[in-house]
């Protein structure tokens, strides 16, 4: 009988070893879940003093999610623009009843603005303003390209119905001249459109989305407008985002969201859309190193290599250049003009 109850309770712990193994082994397998805490960590390079980021009570405040947007005044160093004579000032409503029905010509923007009567100063035009004079301006050139002969004709056909509607006479610049001048500035901008990109891969366990989350959360991060996109807001308030951390939308839509395995997540930096005295370059890099501790990550590049940290500073070097090239033409990084050329 003593026999019995031995070999009875000996069996009963292997098969509470092999089931508590078997759980060991899911659980590991399953995507890391964020915990209950949610105390915000600025990023930070290595916990050093002196590392990029603020304290959480200085922290920038978040952008209004729906403001009145207006766009960037018209410049003639991006835009090709065209005056419109009046005979008469025009009201605002007047000039936004034959507002045209969109606001590209192919891939490119265009917009309208009037002188106002009363402050003398161009805006987007508004109920309740006179205007003596108008203009109308078409990109030169953005992400898609140089702006081309079609795309221009196009510009002219509508901006030309809108001031047949208004009695008002254009003034269109020379197709070539503006061609010519839009493959200029293409030339100009092509080789500084840098955006810098760091793929977090992780090492061992997988990341449920609620706790990749809640690390990016930790270290300042909000949720973007986009499906699997957090940010990191800019300190100007409309400012685009200084960061950006993708990752796989369908997980993020998913309805089960927390049981999906997370394996990859990109942070991004878009350089000319940020001012370099917002220093957004060390904020990636510290928000790279606080992201990989904290997920278990290593850090990649897009063939899979390490980043290591004679690459980082490699990058910086080169940035510098960029930051110059861009202030010497007027188009320094984070403003108006930079924004609008490395877009679309």
């Amino acid at each position: 009988m003593t026999l019995t109850i031995a070999l009875a309770i000996l069996g009963g712990l292997i098969l509470a070893a092999v089931i508590a193994h078997g759980a060991w082994n899911t659980r590991r397998v399953q995507p890391r879940q964020a915990d209950e805490t949610t105390e915000r960590i600025e990023p930070g390079m290595g916990g050093s003093e002196g590392a990029p980021g603020q304290p959480a009570d200085t922290a920038p405040p978040l952008p209004d999610v729906a403001p009145l947007r207006r766009m960037a005044q018209l410049d003639a160093l991006i835009d090709a623009i065209a005056p419109l004579a009046l005979d008469a000032p025009v009201s605002g409503e007047a000039v936004l009843a034959h507002w045209p029905a969109t606001r590209r010509a192919g891939s490119k923007p265009y917009s309208i603005e009037g002188l106002d009567d009363a402050h003398g100063q161009w805006e987007q035009p508004r109920p309740g303003s006179r205007y003596t004079e108008l203009q109308a301006g078409v990109q030169l050139a953005n992400r898609s390209g140089a702006l081309n002969e079609i795309e221009y004709s196009e510009f002219v056909q509508k901006v030309q119905a809108f001031a047949d509607a208004l009695n008002a006479t254009p003034d269109f610049p020379d197709m070539l001249d503006v061609v010519a001048r839009a493959r200029e500035l293409d030339a100009f901008a092509s080789p500084l459109d840098a955006q810098l990109a760091i793929n977090l891969r992780a090492r061992k366990a997988t990341w449920s989305v609620g706790f990749l989350q809640q690390c990016a959360q930790r270290l300042g991060f909000v949720p973007g407008a986009v499906a699997g996109r957090l940010v990191l807001p800019a300190a100007e308030d409309g400012a685009p985002p200084m960061l950006v951390l993708a990752f796989d939308a369908n997980a993020a839509l998913a309805d089960e969201a927390q049981g999906v395995a997370v394996r990859e997540a990109t942070l991004s930096l878009d350089v000319p859309q940020t001012p370099a005295a917002a220093e957004p370059f060390p904020a990636w890099h510290a928000a790279a190193t606080g992201l990989s501790e904290a997920l278990d990550a290593d850090m990649v590049d897009d063939a899979g290599a390490p980043l290591k940290l004679q690459s980082f500073a490699s990058i910086g070097a080169d940035l510098g250049q960029l930051y110059a090239a861009l202030e010497s033409h007027d188009i320094a990084a984070g403003s108006p003009a930079a924004r609008r050329l490395f877009s679309g």
